[in-house]
């Protein structure tokens, strides 16, 4: 499966492989030795799982998590550890490669057929959809707006587009969302928007 992926990702000219690793302690030092922008990472590893490997490099590089539809229990702890977002393994070569391209923007990686269920099996509780609703009373409505979209899994350049917005003024509303939501990244974000019930998904 390694394989296949780096082959996929080698066939486009902006994305380099630098590194390709058999386990979680493997992925973390040769994400540190190579300073890389992107790490895919199976959920299931040996040597250390996908997990406690995506928990250290977060930290310093964006991290997708490959997934199956049986394992959305893990991709949850996998976003709330700090990982960017989640792919299922059978995503199409072009889907993929796009995915790694956001991912490097910075952009959430929210597969949406997945995103609905695994926010309402594993996230959401009463007290989180009381303390999601709070935080979002300080957004202004615009931000809300933004808010939503984000939760729907648009890109910025999608808001923008929906809002009739310059993609960095939607960056900038983002920018300022996130402290209000005490979150880090769009993804955290997005299961805020889920459990505020602010999406229509």
């Amino acid at each position: 499966m390694r394989a296949g992926i780096r082959l996929i990702l080698e066939n486009d000219p902006g994305i380099t492989v630098v590194a390709e690793a058999s386990d979680g302690n493997q992925a973390v030092e040769l994400a540190r030795k190579h300073d890389v922008d992107v790490a895919l990472l199976d959920i299931r590893m040996p040597g250390g799982d996908g997990l406690k490997a995506a928990e250290q490099i977060a930290r310093t590089a964006h991290v997708v998590m490959l997934t199956t539809f049986g394992e959305d229990s893990y991709v949850a702890q996998a976003l709330k550890v700090g990982a960017t977002g989640f792919l299922l393994k059978d995503t199409p070569p072009q889907d993929l490669i796009n995915a790694v391209r956001k991912a490097a923007g910075g952009e959430p990686i929210l597969a949406p057929q997945i995103t609905k269920r695994l926010i309402e099996r594993h996230l959401t509780t009463p007290d989180h959809a009381t303390s999601a609703r709070r935080k979002i009373e300080a957004l202004t409505e615009t931000e809300r707006t933004v808010l939503e979209l984000v939760g729907e899994g648009l890109s910025n350049t999608e808001i923008g587009e929906r809002l009739y917005l310059a993609t960095g003024t939607v960056k900038a509303h983002i920018s300022r969302i996130l402290p209000k939501l005490e979150v880090t990244n769009r993804v955290q974000a997005a299961i805020v928007a889920h459990e505020a019930g602010l999406t229509r998904s």
